[in-house]
């Protein structure tokens, strides 16, 4: 390691990398691995190559998604999927296409060098996609997202999640566990490249029905947020050919730099996300090393996933064309806001505004949605009031704040 008039020159698997900005604070809340708090950027890049082996694992020649949160942890990160024009030979580019017609050159890494290059560029968490340059089209990697719904406590994600398990293993698939970071947990199953990302989202969709069918009060599938109520929804969707999430060993962006930590199942259950940070997890991983080591030859086959959503039939189909759809639940939408706090701050306005109607809301009615936009998200606050009586319900009023992504955007015409 040497300094430059620019940054830190790192020596990384044969290359310099050089970390721009080094003592830039990122994590100025959490505890250091030396004892200290405050995580500064380089910090982080060095807390990536102790772990790179592992890391590399998940990311390792796969176009990915660079998630940079260039004004700190506690503004919104922008999703950059062109991979930079400048950038080291290092760092090669895949071309995604997708069914819109646009395509995206994304970044491709294969070696602690390229680690040390994403995370100098503002990246915190790591977000591959579910397949290899090398074949675009043919993912080789299941993955199950359990998302708690608002009012679900840690020992019902963890007893969805052997659910999951168990469905996955009755179908030959191996599963690997680790903490979403954030609130959730992912299981993820490494499979044949040998079909297109249709079938490996509708693999995924039979998990998440088989797992209902066998936990209905745990664990929901339903698409419509409003009809999941205080349950574990066991998210499908990101399988799809658009979706990326924190893959293993990503820090995420909390205050206590949380760690998206890879485990044994035989530490599921024990185990606690706020007690899996940079602090605890660096020495963790130095001690007992990857729980995902051979997570590379326990490919199996979706055949039977696939065969078993024959049996099942059609599931509820997603929201497709034009037009708007009509809840089966009383909804009411309150705020559209640039980021997440905003929208909380006017769900308080809402609140001290219709108070008998607050008090009598469940955890779940309160719907807290982050939307796509043009290259970060933007989030929407939505009451269900199913749990008030009709005659107290208030009407659907102006929005107390209406943020619009696309303002001042112009939309290129075509012939279609």
């Amino acid at each position: 390691m040497a300094k430059a008039e620019k940054g830190t020159v790192l020596e990384v698997a044969g290359h310099q990398v050089t970390v721009t900005h080094p003592d830039k604070m990122v994590f100025p809340e959490a505890q250091h691995p030396d004892g200290g708090v405050g995580i500064t950027k380089l910090d982080l890049v060095q807390y990536y190559l102790a772990v790179a082996e592992g890391a590399l694992r998940g990311v390792s020649g796969r176009p990915m998604v660079l998630k940079r949160f260039v004004k700190g942890i506690d503004e919104e990160a922008f999703f950059q999927k062109r991979a930079p024009s400048h950038r080291p030979p290092f760092v090669e580019i895949a071309e995604l296409k997708y069914a819109s017609g646009r395509s995206a050159e994304e970044a491709v890494i294969r070696d602690a060098a390229g680690l040390a290059w994403i995370v100098n560029l503002g990246c915190i968490d790591l977000n591959p996609h579910p397949v290899l340059a090398e074949d675009l089209n043919m993912p080789d990697e299941l993955r199950i997202d359990l998302d708690p719904m608002p009012g679900v406590d840690w020992a019902q994600i963890v007893e969805v999640a052997f659910v999951a398990r168990q469905v996955l293993t009755e179908h030959g698939l191996t599963s690997w566990p680790k903490t979403s970071g954030s609130r959730g947990f992912h299981i993820y199953a490494r499979v044949e490249p040998s079909r297109p990302y249709k079938d490996l989202r509708l693999a995924a969709e039979t998990v998440a029905r088989e797992v209902e069918n066998r936990v209905p009060v745990l664990a929901t599938a339903k698409w419509w947020k409003e009809e999941r109520g205080s349950q574990v929804f066991v998210d499908f969707n990101q399988n799809a050919k658009d979706r990326t999430i924190a893959s293993a060993w990503s820090v995420r962006a909390v205050p206590d730099a949380r760690v998206s930590t890879p485990l044994r199942w035989d530490d599921v259950e024990g185990c606690r996300m706020e007690e899996l940070t940079i602090a605890t997890v660096l020495p963790r991983y130095q001690e007992q090393g990857d729980p995902w080591e051979g997570i590379e030859t326990s490919t199996g086959s979706l055949d039977s996933l696939l065969a078993r959503a024959k049996e099942l039939g059609p599931a509820e189909k997603p929201p497709k064309g034009t037009g708007r759809r009509q809840s089966t639940m009383p909804l009411i939408e309150i705020a559209r806001t640039k980021t997440k706090p905003e929208a909380l701050e006017w769900l308080e306005v809402w609140r001290a505004k219709h108070p008998e109607v607050a008090a009598q809301l469940e955890p779940a009615d309160v719907l807290v949605d982050g939307m796509r936009g043009r290259s970060s998200l933007w989030y929407r606050i939505r009451i269900n009031l199913q749990h008030v009586p009709e005659a107290e319900r208030p009407p659907q009023e102006e929005l107390l704040a209406d943020y619009n992504p696309w303002a001042g955007m112009t939309w290129e015409k075509t012939e279609d």
